[in-house]
């Protein structure tokens, strides 16, 4: 059987202009969906229609933020640098970088469980796979050939409706190493709110906290405001703010502002130098939608063909047959639980050890390095 790959180009800065893709009446129609949802219900499982849907798994849009970037490499700039300040600040430089602007009113597919995103883009090879489905836990390894540098986050979020909108919080961890400088930077994740009243919108809320235990070096970053007001108004959209500091003593060393959508400086709070330290429109905008290089090495389990149907639905406004193709795979993975319970067996990843205490889950790739994928990011 032939294999139907659906590659989508990845969401970057200029694309949120065009408003094609939006549903008409969109507030009636998201405000519809949750009419019988009560304030601080979990929306983990929650089903939307493909009309709601991007024409991509969220699997793709982690991996995208690592492996989608116009010609900068920001990630291997981190291992570049000869100073452990310079290495930090690269550091909250490329965490920026992974700031996205969002579709308000739509969201990716939950991806299924086993499901992989495999694409490299020059030196960087990333991996990505469903580990577990309910609740939706990611997994993903990515590797720098050129640098050394080691990326893996194991990421699971809790969608809660509030009523005038719905907070997501991302937990998980977030981790990169700089094999050739022995440093490991641990990073947490911004909150996400989508909001309905009085305004429509979608925005990264909430404190950055990365560290360096190795060099004692740590960095503040705050996305937006705290106040309830801001959140609805608009004020400060975008705004990023923060600092660099020495984690002991927490003397400041930088000073961090800017919007994560346009320009961030960093002022050195000793000698008052000002510099730019990122630019969106050199970074997130213009991005190259990923090509199969080599489609018998794809596999089965790839994003892109496990939603392939759907996403082809999508982008050619065919809702029946958007709707058919998700009905299809949601009921695979139904049949494959189902087959699964009876036989008494429990799913194992194929990328990925994974151990989880309570709520927490946590998870090791099994391969220390990521080889090259049969898609890649064309140069």
């Amino acid at each position: 059987m032939k294999k139907h790959v659906m590659l989508v180009k990845p969401f970057s800065l200029e694309d949120e202009k065009d408003s094609e893709n939006t549903p008409p009446n969109l507030i009636q129609r998201i405000l519809s969906l949750f009419k019988n949802v009560r304030p601080g219900s979990d929306l983990t499982n929650f089903q939307l229609p493909p009309q709601m849907n991007l024409a991509r798994s969220q699997l793709q849009c982690y991996g995208e933020i690592v492996y989608s970037f116009d010609g900068h490499d920001l990630l291997g700039e981190c291992s570049r640098r000869d100073k452990p300040i310079e290495r930090m600040k690269a550091m909250v430089t490329w965490y920026i970088s992974t700031l996205r602007p969002l579709i308000f009113g739509l969201a990716p597919y939950n991806p299924v469980i086993g499901e992989t995103h495999h694409v490299s883009n020059g030196h960087i090879n990333v991996l990505a796979e469903q580990i577990s489905h309910h609740p939706p836990v990611s997994a993903l390894h990515a590797t720098h050939e050129k640098e050394n540098v080691d990326v893996l986050l194991c990421q699971y979020f809790t969608p809660k409706f509030r009523g005038a909108y719905v907070d997501v919080e991302v937990k998980g961890k977030r981790v990169v190493k700089l094999l050739n400088h022995k440093e490991t930077y641990e990073m947490n994740q911004p909150k996400l709110l989508m909001t309905f009243l009085p305004a429509m919108g979608a925005h990264w809320a909430g404190k950055i906290v990365i560290k360096c235990p190795e060099t004692g070096l740590e960095a503040e970053l705050q996305l937006l405001s705290d106040s309830f007001l801001s959140r609805f108004t608009g004020n400060n959209k975008r705004a990023i703010k923060g600092k660099i500091f020495e984690s002991s003593s927490r003397k400041q060393l930088y000073e961090i502002s800017g919007h994560w959508d346009r320009t961030v400086t960093a002022k050195n709070t000793k000698t008052g130098q000002l510099e730019v330290i990122y630019k969106a429109s050199e970074n997130i905008a213009k991005l190259k939608t990923p090509i199969v290089k080599n489609l018998q090495e794809v596999s089965e389990s790839e994003s892109a063909v496990v939603w392939g149907e759907v996403s082809e639905g999508i982008m050619t406004n065919e809702w029946e047959k958007a709707r058919e193709a998700k009905r299809d795979v949601e009921e695979k993975q139904r049949e494959s639980l189902r087959k699964r319970k009876a036989s008494g067996q429990s799913w194992i990843p194929k990328h990925f050890s994974v151990a989880r205490t309570g709520k927490d889950w946590d998870c090791v790739p099994l391969q220390p390095t990521v080889p090259r994928a049969p898609i890649v990011v064309p140069l």
